[in-house]
């Protein structure tokens, strides 16, 4: 059987849609509660199985982003005690001063994952290999 399409217009609708809804009120709705039209409901129930594994894909890497969010200020810890038990004097920028570039990337890294608030579940913006989602 050859393999299905991946639509990436009812991806987006699958992405956006708030099944709980779907089952509270028999009727199809964004995540901000707009209902869905006529033609956005036709569309989402042609989802195929690809769609839905994509769906599924997706929101698998945004859950990994989510954690990777929430562990943050743990992996910034483990990060600087190796350069914290080399110094005498223990402050950040002694420990920066130690620290190589490519040691300074991945800080940088990680203190941004503790000062940006995690982002909304988007469509195809947790992209497999991302590292995180871009923005515009």
């Amino acid at each position: 059987m050859p393999r299905t399409e991946i639509r990436p217009e009812i991806v987006v609708l699958l992405c956006d849609a708030d099944f709980k809804h779907f089952r509270e009120t028999g009727t199809w709705s964004h995540r901000d509660g707009r209902p869905f039209s006529k033609e956005e409901r036709d569309l989402i129930f042609q989802a195929t199985r690809a769609d839905l594994e994509e769906l599924k894909a997706q929101h698998s890497r945004y859950l990994a982003y989510v954690q990777t969010h929430q562990e943050a200020p743990e992996a910034i810890q483990r990060f600087l005690a190796p350069f914290m038990e080399q110094l005498e004097e223990k402050n950040l920028g002694n420990a920066h001063a130690l620290m190589t570039d490519e040691e300074r990337t991945e800080f940088n890294r990680l203190l941004g994952l503790m000062i940006e608030p995690a982002r909304p579940f988007t469509p195809y913006v947790f992209r497999q290999g991302a590292r995180r989602p871009q923005t515009k």
